[in-house]
């Protein structure tokens, strides 16, 4: 048995599924983006519910909108007959997830929902079900086939409904405005919150820990001014202090074997020249896609005048719990 080839032939099946999907997109997909745009802004909320597997795919879908904004919550149907339909409110909108429209305990949900005057939602991969004559719009999710040999566990339908919340939400999130701002304020107490909330004046090095020095300094300044400050940089100014370089570690171990008196030998010689800078206003995800781009530990922070304010080293990054 080939379990490489069965494998590829599972994700080529979800690949065709979402690409059906993805071709479907139309005006129910317009509508619900509408629908729940004119919902936020009278303070309402996205309820999303489905059975089954597809409750799992609720919960995600409803995680993603309010992660990225959108107020969401999950109803479970069967929850919602023994009193967890009070989630539901007049204004709200209703993602209803059914593949095939016909989920007992969905079908059971459309009258109670119309009734509280809530916008619903047809997920669903048949147009004409139950479901989707009884909702306000319809948003199709039809695939040819489930990845599974028998056509019967939800495989390629789910991953399709999955990636339609994926593709509102994000659409939702342009269409707010929603900024990199917003998303840390809703993610404060991880990695990604931090690396948005945090300003490079709040992490980067000064004083003390700051090196550095003038163009004239030799390699051994440079190394003791280095030392001083525990840094694995210094950076080189001219007369007005105006920054020319920075001479790194790094910079350092590649030069030695070539030069027997490094250590004597002028810092401009072994410096990098207009090295990339940041300013103290910019947020430390700023730093961390130009460590991540150009493959370098270490940055300067300039003024308008660019004189050296500061520095960050990327060693300082974990402990500030930003890497």
């Amino acid at each position: 048995m080939d379990y490489i080839k069965l494998a590829q032939d599972v994700i080529d099946c979800e690949i065709e599924g979402l690409q059906n999907v993805r071709n479907g997109l139309g005006e129910g997909f317009c509508a619900t983006i509408t629908a729940i745009l004119e919902c936020l802004d009278n303070r309402n909320k996205v309820v999303v519910t489905g059975m089954g597997k597809n409750l799992h795919i609720a919960q995600k879908i409803s995680a993603t909108l309010a992660s990225t904004g959108t107020t969401s919550v999950v109803l479970n149907p069967t929850q919602a007959m023994h009193g967890d339909l009070g989630i539901l409110q007049a204004g709200d909108v209703l993602l209803a997830l059914s593949y095939s429209g016909e989920s007992d305990e969905i079908v059971v949900l459309l009258p109670l929902a119309k009734r509280m005057q809530v916008t619903l939602v047809a997920v669903t991969g048949v147009t004409d079900s139950t479901l989707a004559k009884h909702s306000n719009i319809v948003l199709p999710a039809a695939v040819q086939r489930e990845a599974c040999p028998f056509n019967m566990a939800p495989t390629t339908s789910t991953t399709a409904t999955l990636a339609l919340g994926d593709a509102l939400a994000m659409v939702l999130l342009s269409a707010r405005g929603f900024e990199r701002e917003d998303y840390a304020k809703l993610h404060p107490s991880g990695a990604i919150g931090r690396a948005l909330l945090l300003h490079v004046r709040d992490i980067m090095r000064s004083g003390k820990r700051l090196a550095t020095l003038s163009q004239n300094a030799s390699v051994k300044d440079a190394l003791l001014a280095m030392t001083k400050a525990r840094s694995g940089s210094a950076g080189i100014t001219n007369e007005k202090h105006e920054l020319l370089g920075i001479f790194t570690d790094g910079d350092l171990r590649r030069h030695i074997g070539a030069h027997a008196n490094i250590l004597e030998q002028p810092i401009e010689s072994f410096m990098t020249v207009n090295p990339f800078t940041v300013r103290e206003d910019d947020l430390a995800v700023d730093v961390l896609k130009l460590f991540e781009d150009h493959k370098i530990d270490d940055l300067l922070v300039v003024d308008a005048k660019n004189h050296i304010v500061g520095a960050v080293d990327i060693q300082d990054l974990p402990k500030l719990k930003i890497l």
